[in-house]
């Protein structure tokens, strides 16, 4: 969700070159359900991308089932790699919509050093700057994809610390008890462990913290390699390896909330986007993430078909 892996000149041109050229129509057999009466987007051609991550590509999903519901014939190019690609397709209209986390406009793209603390402000400020790029963002979610400290269940009872001021009183305590998992961009950015140890006062010797791909953290985590391990608050993994989040009790982590944003002039020329996407928004939350994505991460099933039985289920569409 907020990590940027391609230089800038590159997502630039594969949002406006051949990244984009592909692509393939949505299809799904689905009717207006609770959303899309009177299929307020027929006649309309929208086009919606994401990252190519699992929760981003369920998201992209979603946002094109909603916009077919509501009549829409939607061309899916989700799947961008890095973040900058697919903002840039929705800024310069080779995509209308993505749903985009605030945190990362916020920080990454706007160029803002500190976050805003409360989640809703984060979201207007973030509304409010991007409005001269192009970009409309539509009402948040509660889905807040962010940062997290984890820990499996025979160390939870062992230890029995709920929240990062109680992991950082451990480190204190009984420094040899806080061994950390993380990746190498947790261990080295602002918003990461440097800015961590210093918001909560934690001093983790470097012995302590070993640096390791995403995935491998959590597996780590569950058979007590280490104590804690950098998580994302919405992964599925987290309830299926039935892991202890820490809570971030002086709210230190940015507000990485998902919500629509869609192309202005798109929004513009098809107003019942924001109508149609909103209710669906409005059910999308950490629960509901984690276990979409423990339906593709830890069951293998297809992104899309993840997303079309969530709308199915929902009530959003028949």
């Amino acid at each position: 969700m907020r990590r940027v892996r391609l230089p800038l000149a590159l997502a630039l041109l594969l949002a406006t070159g051949c990244g984009l050229t592909s692509g393939s129509p949505m299809v799904d057999d689905v009717r207006p359900g609770s959303i899309g009466a009177g299929e307020p987007l027929k006649g309309a051609h929208l086009t919606v991308t994401s990252k190519e991550f699992t929760e981003q590509l369920i998201l992209g999903a979603i946002m094109g089932i909603a916009f077919q519901a509501a009549g829409a014939q939607v061309l899916d190019r989700t799947g961008i790699q890095g973040s900058i690609g697919a903002r840039e397709a929705v800024r310069s209209g080779a995509a209308d919509g993505m749903y985009e986390y605030t945190g990362t406009a916020w920080i990454t793209y706007l160029g803002n050093s500190h976050p805003v603390p409360d989640p809703q402000k984060q979201w207007q400020a973030v509304h409010d700057a991007d409005l001269r790029n192009g970009l409309t963002w539509l009402p948040p979610s509660r889905l807040d994809n962010t940062y997290a400290l984890a820990m499996n269940q025979a160390n939870f009872k062992k230890y029995g610390t709920r929240t990062l001021s109680e992991v950082a009183a451990l480190a204190k305590s009984d420094p040899g008890a806080v061994t950390l998992c993380v990746e190498g961009e947790f261990a080295n950015r602002a918003d990461g462990l440097p800015g961590l140890e210093k918001a909560y006062g934690m001093n983790v010797p470097a012995k302590n913290v070993t640096q390791m791909d995403t995935g491998i953290i959590y597996t780590q985590v569950q058979k007590g390699s280490c104590t804690y391990g950098e998580v994302f608050t919405t992964d599925g993994r987290i309830r299926s390896m039935n892991l202890v989040v820490m809570a971030d009790d002086k709210k230190f982590f940015p507000n990485y909330n998902a919500a629509p944003v869609i192309n202005t002039n798109s929004l513009k020329k098809w107003p019942a986007i924001a109508t149609v996407l909103d209710p669906v928004t409005a059910k999308l939350d950490n629960t509901v993430a984690q276990s979409l994505n423990a339906k593709v991460d830890v069951d293998g099933e297809d992104p899309h078909q993840v997303a079309l039985d969530w709308m199915k289920e929902q009530g959003f569409v028949k």
